[in-house]
Formats: structure tokens, C-alpha cells, sequence
């Protein structure tokens, strides 16, 4: 399941952003552009992170941002970012963060298989270095497929 969500329209390499939120901002297009939310959950994730703090930073180096379903979500879809150059996101913990893994889900639980599949990837670390070092997106999604 985690192959079809994470493709050449929704993984995108050595992003530039500004900060924590346009690192959301621009997975969350990817989101809006693949049709799986409305613009209304992008904000939602970055409220999220205003409102509760950096909670989705998950692991070292890794954020999964996500929202309420009823806050946008029009199906299952996630997104991947890997960034040119890490960000802060306020935890002491795990930043910086080089990683963002953007999830929506239309339910509390259809979404379970490929968070199980994701957890296999994030766990293995020679992984996510090779991840994180990619020079392309055809590096990133072969990887992502092994």
C-alpha cells in the first residue's frame, strides 16, 4: 500500500524550505495536489503544531504531520519530503529534521496498514540515512520499495 501512495507526485527531494511550516505547507500541497485533502487540512496540520507543539516529530530527524480527518482529509494520501537543509521544529529530542512524512486519513484507522509498512522503514536506519542523502527521486522511491 505505502507504493502507491508515495510516488513520483507525492515525494519530492532536497527541498528547500524556510522553516517547520513550509515544510508542512509543501507536503501538504503535495496532498492537495494528489487529491487525498483540501487546502483546509494543510492549515489544520500547521495549527495542529501551533496549538499541541512538535508532537509529530516522531524520531530522530522525522516528522509525520497530520490532521483530524473532518479537517479536510478526502482520502487516504501521504506525502514525503526530504529537506536540503534540516529544521527546527521545537523538539529537544529529535530535531533537527531532515524528513517530513505528511499523512491524511479519512478515519482513525484506515490508515494503520501502511503506518505499519512506514514504521519498517523508519526503523531501519541504514535506510533512512540513504534516504536522507538522495540525491534524486528515483533513489528515494527505490528505496522506499525494496
Amino acid at each position: 500500500m505505502l507504493r502507491e501512495l508515495l510516488t513520483n507526485a507525492t515525494v519530492r527531494v532536497n527541498v528547500e524550505v524556510k522553516n517547520w511550516e513550509d515544510a508542512i505547507r509543501k507536503g501538504g500541497e503535495l496532498l492537495t495536489q494528489d487529491g487525498a485533502a483540501e487546502q483546509s487540512y494543510v492549515d489544520a496540520m500547521v495549527d495542529s503544531v501551533k496549538k499541541f507543539g512538535p508532537y509529530m516529530v516522531i524520531a530522530p530527524g522525522i516528522a509525520m504531520p497530520h490532521a483530524r480527518p473532518d479537517a479536510g482529509a478526502k482520502r487516504l494520501g501521504m506525502s514525503l519530503l526530504t529537506l536540503k537543509n534540516p529544521v527546527e521544529f521545537g523538539n529537544k529530542v529529535n530535531d533537527p529534521v531532515y524528513i517530513v512524512v505528511c499523512l491524511a486519513a479519512t478515519d482513525h484507522t484506515t490508515h494503520i496498514c501502511v503506518m505499519r509498512e512506514l514504521v519498517g522503514i523508519l526503523a531501519d536506519s541504514k535506510k533512512m540515512d540513504k534516504i536522507r542523502s538522495a540525491k534524486n527521486l528515483e533513489e528515494v522511491l527505490c528505496l522506499l520499495q525494496e
